[in-house]
């Protein structure tokens, strides 16, 4: 006896798939993609509801809308409840579809970003503490101009060693901070660079001029001198340069930090007496006032007599070549611009600005 039913050749290409979509899947919303997201991430829709400011029974229907659907396409609903109080559990059929929405919604968001950057909508600065001063003297040349065209400037802030990384994912259009360069500066082949200065490295200390005299410390010394020193990034990058991977070993870290504020606090609190390694910059801010941080500290010239000659290039960097390819008046390219103003003046001595980050 034959078996009953339809018969249907497979939809290998993706018109075909796309026509015979089933109309279960195709009334799934973005919204209730985010709430299943939400619930997965906050574990009830009582929490989801309260981050999206809807009612619970709200978040609740939308659950049960997706359940319906998914039981007809899956054999399966996705979420299953447990009880007043208790998570929401997720079917294994769940758990693969949350992550679809999640991957779905983020390449939504990336794409809608991305098309806003390219016709000059929006434009992402990353700065490091010490050189959003400079960044805001160049954003009133452009601030008047930005509010005319509705241009969206989104500021966030970035560590050093994050810096040329937020480029290279597009986490950032333009970046204003510190990279670390050797003599062949090939570390920077993949951005366009504006630079302000380049420097060396120094010590803030709170050791009295008994234990360690004012004068410029040889980097051969350092082993003589409780350190203290950041856990990562580009101060831990010179000291790999001139001692190697295991430098830990033969100097005296005294403490490992994760913030340079960190650093002045525990010097200034006289828990720990050393010295810090800081880029030249940071250090003439502590030395001279700039930076309230430093009061009370001393100020070292650190000299490299030990390793490959590296230096601090502080400036302004965006990948290389995409400036070119917009147009005169795209944001980034006034932003580029004043910056450039800025970059002169400072030089000039009309203006001191920014700390070296």
């Amino acid at each position: 006896m034959p078996l009953a039913g339809t018969a249907s050749l497979p939809a290998t290409d993706l018109r075909s798939r796309l026509l015979q979509s089933p109309s279960a899947l195709l009334d799934t919303t973005m919204d209730q993609m985010r709430t299943l997201v939400l619930v997965h991430e906050l574990g009830t829709a009582l929490a989801a509801a309260r981050s999206l400011g809807r009612e619970q029974s709200s978040v609740q229907k939308q659950l049960d809308t997706l359940n319906r659907n998914f039981t007809q396409l899956c054999g399966e609903p996705l979420v299953v409840k447990q009880g007043r109080g208790k998570k929401v559990l997720f079917t294994a059929s769940g758990e693969a579809f949350v992550e679809i929405a999640r991957d779905t919604l983020g390449d939504w968001l990336d794409g809608v970003r991305e098309t806003r950057r390219l016709r000059g909508e929006t434009v992402t600065v990353g700065t490091t503490r010490f050189t959003l001063g400079f960044l805001a003297n160049a954003g009133e040349h452009v601030a008047e101009e930005f509010q005319d065209r509705g241009i969206d400037l989104r500021v966030t802030h970035l560590r050093t060693r994050e810096l040329l990384d937020a480029l290279r994912t597009k986490q950032a259009d333009l970046v204003c901070g510190s990279a670390l360069v050797s003599e062949d500066d090939a570390v920077l082949a993949e951005f366009d660079v504006m630079e302000w200065r380049r420097s060396g490295l120094s010590l803030v200390t709170n050791l009295s001029g008994e234990q360690l005299p004012n004068r410029a410390l040889r980097a051969s010394e350092l082993h003589a001198v409780p350190l203290v020193v950041p856990a990562s990034g580009l101060i831990s990058g010179f000291l790999h340069g001139w001692f190697g991977t295991d430098f830990r070993d033969k100097l005296d870290i005294a403490a490992e930090i994760d913030d340079v504020r960190y650093g002045f606090d525990l010097l200034r609190s006289e828990l720990l007496h050393g010295c810090m390694i800081v880029t030249q910059g940071v250090g003439e801010a502590a030395g001279d006032g700039r930076l309230p941080e430093g009061q009370g500290l001393r100020t070292i010239e650190l000299i490299n007599d030990v390793g490959p000659k590296m230096q601090v290039l502080v400036g302004a960097f965006t990948r290389r070549g995409e400036r070119q390819g917009y147009y005169a008046e795209h944001p980034l390219n006034l932003l580029w611009t004043a910056l450039e103003l800025e970059n002169a003046k400072w030089k000039s001595g009309e203006v001191a600005t920014a700390k070296a980050s």
